[in-house]
């Protein structure tokens, strides 16, 4: 089955590597956003399978936003985009709720390793 992914990320070229892994993955970008506030709003209008939200971003950042996300549906599952170096940011979002995290410059095998990790699990033998 073909799931949808939210892609939130304020530097679009790094939203477009994350379509090409993504696409190959055959799964679908339901949508894009440039910041949090964004993010929220297009959550809320596509209910997508997962979000990938940035950490960093202008007029409401990641962490905020995956607070406000959580709030709204408990169940949204949410990888954070996160940059080396933001190791607190990152605990933070954890605790705040998010499932996993991917670390930019994105390693193809690992994003796709942990989104598919969180959508399709193995079935437990």
């Amino acid at each position: 089955m073909g799931h949808t992914i939210l892609i939130a990320d304020d530097a679009a070229f790094m939203r477009a590597i994350l379509c090409q892994i993504i696409e190959d993955m055959e799964w679908t970008v339901a949508g894009e956003a440039g910041d949090g506030r964004e993010a929220i709003a297009q959550y809320q209008k596509l209910r997508p399978d997962l979000v990938l939200l940035d950490i960093t971003m202008p007029n409401l950042d990641g962490t905020e936003a995956l607070k406000a996300i959580l709030a709204e549906d408990p169940e949204a599952q949410i990888v954070m985009i996160t940059a080396l170096g933001q190791k607190d940011q990152v605990l933070n979002a954890i605790k705040a709720g998010a499932r996993d995290f991917i670390i930019k410059p994105f390693d193809h095998d690992r994003v796709a390793t942990t989104l598919a990790g969180i959508l399709s699990p193995s079935p437990v033998a």
